[in-house]
């Protein structure tokens, strides 16, 4: 009998789900010993197919740049397991000993990993990396227009754990998607936790599903350029960012603050590195290209190069134009490009020193990117501090492109393709997720006190203590 297609998905995922089960019933009883062993595997094999896989995203998706995938995937595979290899998921993972608590890693179970069209070779292995490192099994549902590349990337690192030593089934993806299929697939009962990278309507349907879910809000990041920032460096790591894989993380670089003092220079940068000011006019075409009425952004123009997005405008641009630039007056619906685009176009503000900066930055991610990151370029250590302490974003990235700090490959950050917005964006973690977010803890505690409020010598005697100190206070009243 021939199924109807959403009729097939489900079935098998259906069926997926059942073999990720059945693997993981045997994977949560190995060793350390043996979950580095196949993590070290499926890294590897990542890593050597990371050009292919790469090439195959760009040609299936039509979106991004070979060069900048390929960091992506080495990204996912080799930088992931350098910053994970030692990390303990297995067992007792932490021992307090002045307390006597114990802490026993216990894996989630069956995680069901949704896959963004965006980065979806690099965020297939990257969450079944974090998922076999913390024996958990994995089903993935890519995204329709990605099939085949996150399909081949799931059977790369698969296959290499399954010769490493993990049960078979343990990392899964569906070949036939539709909707239907994925949504069953978030509220099967055998499913513990959703691990969701995409739109933001995805992700409110994982957390509308009633299994457990992380996932990740939108990113709109703005950048503070500070009157004591160095100016050629900084534009060069916000063109680095903003043109990284033609915009498609979500921790680009969305809009620029330029401090009043230092304005000139920096739009004079811009210009002398590849940026293309828009006229007031080709701001309002570009807009109506760039961003949907209902303020979502056009998928035909994410993740291309800044000419073939003026070109859809009808704007003629210089042959080396890398970013086009949107001198904008506020931000809000009325200001469709002060959104995020997923594209190299940036919007550009001035502001009369750091506080009004702080306020603009404020309405950039209140607008669309509560939670997520924020980049600032300044060599004053209270201004960094104070940006810090105030904005309602979670990743601060100091002197560095947004786009790579946030991920992990410029700064200390856990490497890392699902980036948590915390309770602000709506997410349940402001983690870098990784492999310890997809852990259970039990907690062996040991008694340290007796249940009628009696302890050791040395607690009884601090009460007496305190009771001596009130009394001779109250004495002398």
């Amino acid at each position: 009998m021939k199924l109807d297609r959403d009729l097939l998905a489900i079935q098998q995922m259906r069926e997926a789900v059942e073999r990720a089960y059945e693997a993981q019933q045997q994977m949560k009883h190995y060793t350390q010993e043996q979950v580095d062993k196949i993590v070290a595997a499926m890294a590897r094999a990542g890593e050597e197919a990371a050009v292919r896989l790469a090439e195959m995203a760009v040609r299936e998706t039509g979106m991004g740049v070979v060069e900048h995938k390929v960091i992506k995937n080495l990204l996912a595979t080799r930088d992931l397991h350098r910053y994970i290899a030692d990390m303990k998921t297995v067992g007792i993972i932490n021992r307090d000993e002045a307390r006597k608590v114990v802490e026993i890693a216990a894996p989630v179970g069956v995680i069901a990993g949704l896959i963004p069209t965006t980065n979806p070779t690099s965020t297939a292995m990257y969450k079944a990396i974090i998922a076999v490192k913390s024996r958990n099994a994995l089903v993935m549902s890519p995204h329709p227009r990605a099939i085949q590349c996150t399909s081949e990337a799931a059977r790369v690192v698969a296959e290499a754990a399954v010769a490493a030593g993990a049960p078979e089934g343990i990392i899964q993806c569906l070949e036939t998607v539709h909707l239907s299929a994925t949504n069953e697939l978030m509220r099967h009962p055998k499913v513990s936790l959703i691990l969701a990278t995409g739109g933001s309507g995805m992700v409110k349907a994982a957390y509308q599903s009633g299994t457990p879910a992380l996932g990740v809000g939108p990113g709109n990041v703005p950048v503070f350029v500070e009157r004591t920032a160095d100016v050629p460096r900084a534009i060069s790591y916000i063109m680095a960012g903003k043109t990284f894989d033609n915009g498609l993380i979500c921790a680009a670089e969305e809009a620029i603050i330029a401090d009043e003092p230092i304005a000139d220079q920096v739009a004079s940068e811009l210009r002398r590195q590849g940026g293309y000011f828009l006229s007031p006019e080709e701001i309002r075409r570009l807009s109506a290209v760039a961003v949907r009425p209902n303020g979502a952004v056009n998928p035909a123009v994410v993740g291309q190069p800044a000419i073939s997005v003026a070109e859809m405008a009808g704007i003629q641009v210089p042959s080396d134009t890398k970013v086009l630039v949107a001198p904008l007056e506020g931000v809000g619906p009325e200001y469709p490009l002060s959104r995020e685009k997923l594209c190299p176009i940036l919007a550009f503000y001035t502001a009369p020193g750091w506080r009004a900066a702080c306020e603009r930055c404020i309405e950039i991610v209140e607008f669309g990117g509560l939670g997520h990151s924020l980049a600032i370029h300044s060599q004053d250590e209270e201004v960094i501090m104070a940006f810090a302490m105030e904005k309602p974003v979670f990743r601060i990235l100091v002197n560095t492109p947004s786009t790579h700090g946030a991920v992990g490959v410029t700064t200390g950050l856990p490497p890392a393709l699902t980036l948590g917005s915390g309770t602000w964006g709506g997410s349940a973690t402001s983690d870098n997720v990784g492999p310890l977010n997809l852990i259970n803890i039990k907690r062996l505690a040991y008694g340290i006190r007796e249940p009628d409020g009696g302890s050791d010598q040395a607690q009884v005697e601090d009460i007496e203590r305190i009771v001596r100190a009130v009394l001779a206070h109250l004495n002398a009243r």
